[in-house]
C-alpha cells in the first residue's frame, strides 16, 4: 500500500513538471507566431523607398507606404515612421511629410537643412497643406484605410531630399532600424531590401519609365505588442433563452479606484463633462464607462429571429470609450453559415475567404455618411444592423452554440468571446451538469449520517 501511494505521489509531481514545460513550451510557440493572423496571413505594411533623381551630394526618394492589411487600418493621430541612417545623412527638405524634430545642423553655416537627426521620426502633413508642399497619396493627417474597406485611400507618401548619402546605386546606404506607429506600438519592422526598380506609366499610357534604385521594409502586426490588454469583448443572447450572456468580468481591466483613481468614469456621474475634458483628449489611452468587463468596445451577438427557410441575427456595436470616435470602423466575424448569407442592412459586406473555398469569414462595415462613425460613450455611442441567413438542412442547428460566431474582431484586433459553456442553450435541451457525481454521493452520505444520529 506505501508504494502505492509513493507512485502516486512520483506521479503527480512529474506530471506537474510535465505541465509545466508544455506551458513553457507553448508559450514559445506563441511568442515567435505573434504576428500572424490566419483571418490575413499576408497582411502587412510594405514601404517602398524609389530613389527618382540624384542631386550633388545624395538623391530625391518618393516613400511610400501600401498598406495590405485587409481589415486593419491606421486611424488619427495617424503614423510616424522613423529609422537609423548608415551615414551621417540629413534631410535637405521634404514633402508631403516633415520630421518631428531638426536636431543639431550648427555644422552648417549656408543653407540650414530640415533635420540632422541621426535618426529622424517623419509624421504625415494635415488636411488642407498647401497644394505646393504637396505630393500624392500625401497629407491625410497619417490615417491610411484598411486595403478591402477603401483601396484608394490604402497607401500614403512623402517625399525627402536626403543629402550627404552618396550618389550611385554603389556608394548609396540603405537606411536601418525602421520603426512605425501607428500611433502606439504593435508593428515589427524588417531590414531594408534592395528589389528590382519600381516602374511608372505616364498618364497617356504610352511610356514607362522607372526609379533609380528601389528598397522594400515589410511591417508586420502583432496585437500583444500594441498593447496589454484586450480592446474588446463579444456578449450574446438569443430569442430561445432567457439568458444573456455578457462579456467575461474584467475582461480589458478591472475597476480599481483605490489604487488607480479615475481609471472609469460613471456614466451617471454629474461631473462627466469636466470628468472627460480634463482627462486628456489627445491620450492614447481610452478612459472608458465603468463596467464589469470595462472594454472601450463591446460587440453584441443576438439570435432574433427564427423563420422556416432562414433565420436573422441583430448586431450590436457600443462604443464605451470617452477619448475616441472610431472613423472607418469594421468588424469581422467567423460563422460557418455566411456562405447563405441572404440580405444585410444598413452595413457593407464582403466575404474574406481566408481558407481559399470556405467561406465562413465576413467583413462588416459601415456606410458612408450614414454610419461609417462610431461616435464615443454615450446615447449616440452605438452602430447596429442585422443579418439575415438561408438554412441549409444539411448543416444548421440552434444546438450547442452553432448560432454564435466563432471569432469577431473589431479594427483589426481579436475580441475576446465568453466561455462556449456559457453560450445560451436551447430550451428543450438538459440542465447543465453543474454538480458533479461524487458531490451528490458525499452529500447523500453526509444527509444519512445526520439523519441517523438524530434518530
Amino acid at each position: 500500500m506505501e508504494f502505492f501511494f509513493t507512485s502516486i505521489a512520483r506521479s503527480i509531481k512529474l506530471s506537474s513538471y510535465a505541465i509545466l514545460l508544455v506551458v513553457l513550451f507553448s508559450c514559445s510557440i506563441f511568442t515567435s507566431t505573434e504576428a500572424y493572423d490566419s483571418l490575413d496571413p499576408e497582411g502587412n505594411i510594405t514601404i517602398k523607398w524609389d530613389v527618382m533623381s540624384w542631386t550633388p551630394d545624395g538623391y530625391v526618394a518618393v516613400v511610400t507606404m501600401f498598406n495590405f492589411q485587409q481589415y486593419r487600418h491606421i486611424q488619427a493621430p495617424g503614423w510616424s515612421l522613423g529609422w537609423s541612417w548608415a551615414k551621417k545623412e540629413v534631410i535637405w527638405s521634404m514633402m508631403g511629410g516633415q520630421t518631428t524634430e531638426q536636431g543639431d545642423c550648427s555644422r552648417f553655416k549656408g543653407n540650414v537643412p530640415h533635420c540632422c537627426k541621426k535618426d529622424p521620426t517623419v509624421v504625415d502633413l494635415l488636411p488642407g497643406t498647401p497644394y505646393n508642399q504637396q505630393i500624392a497619396n500625401c497629407c491625410k493627417g497619417g490615417v491610411i484605410n484598411s486595403w478591402v474597406q477603401d483601396p484608394a485611400n490604402a497607401a500614403s507618401s512623402f517625399q525627402v531630399s536626403v543629402g550627404a548619402a552618396g550618389t550611385t546605386n554603389k556608394t548609396v546606404k540603405l537606411p536601418k532600424n525602421f520603426t512605425l506607429r501607428a500611433p502606439g506600438p504593435g508593428y515589427t519592422c524588417g531590414p531594408a531590401k534592395i528589389v528590382k526598380p519600381t516602374k511608372f506609366t505616364t498618364a497617356d499610357q504610352r511610356r514607362v519609365t522607372q526609379a533609380l534604385m528601389t528598397w522594400n521594409v515589410t511591417c508586420t502586426y502583432s496585437q500583444f505588442l500594441a498593447q496589454k490588454t484586450p480592446t474588446c469583448c463579444v456578449s450574446l443572447s438569443s430569442f430561445y433563452n432567457d439568458t444573456i450572456v455578457s462579456c467575461p468580468t474584467c475582461t480589458c481591466g478591472c475597476q480599481n479606484n483605490l489604487t488607480h483613481p479615475g481609471s472609469c468614469v460613471a456614466p451617471n456621474n454629474p461631473y462627466l463633462a469636466s470628468v472627460v475634458e480634463g482627462s486628456g483628449k489627445t491620450s492614447y489611452q481610452p478612459l472608458v464607462q465603468c463596467t464589469s468587463h470595462m472594454c472601450p468596445i463591446r460587440v453584441h451577438w443576438h439570435v432574433k429571429l427564427n423563420y422556416k427557410d432562414y433565420w436573422r441575427v441583430k448586431i450590436t456595436i457600443t462604443n464605451f470609450n470617452y477619448r475616441m470616435n472610431y472613423t472607418q470602423w469594421n468588424l469581422v466575424v467567423q460563422h460557418p453559415n455566411f456562405d447563405n448569407l441572404t440580405q444585410i442592412f444598413s452595413f457593407n459586406y464582403k466575404s474574406l475567404t481566408p481558407y481559399a473555398a470556405i467561406n465562413d469569414t465576413a467583413m462588416l462595415w459601415g456606410v458612408k455618411f450614414y454610419n461609417d462613425l462610431l461616435s464615443q460613450a454615450g446615447p449616440l455611442g452605438n452602430v447596429q444592423s442585422e443579418l439575415l441567413f438561408r438554412k441549409d438542412k444539411a448543416t444548421f442547428t440552434f444546438d450547442k452554440g452553432w448560432a454564435f460566431p466563432r471569432r469577431i474582431y473589431f479594427n483589426g484586433d481579436n475580441c475576446v468571446m465568453p466561455p462556449p459553456d456559457a453560450y445560451p442553450w436551447l430550451p428543450n435541451a438538459s440542465s447543465r451538469p453543474t454538480v458533479s457525481l461524487l458531490y451528490s454521493i458525499l452529500t447523500i452520505l453526509a444527509v444519512s449520517v445526520i439523519v441517523l444520529a438524530y434518530a
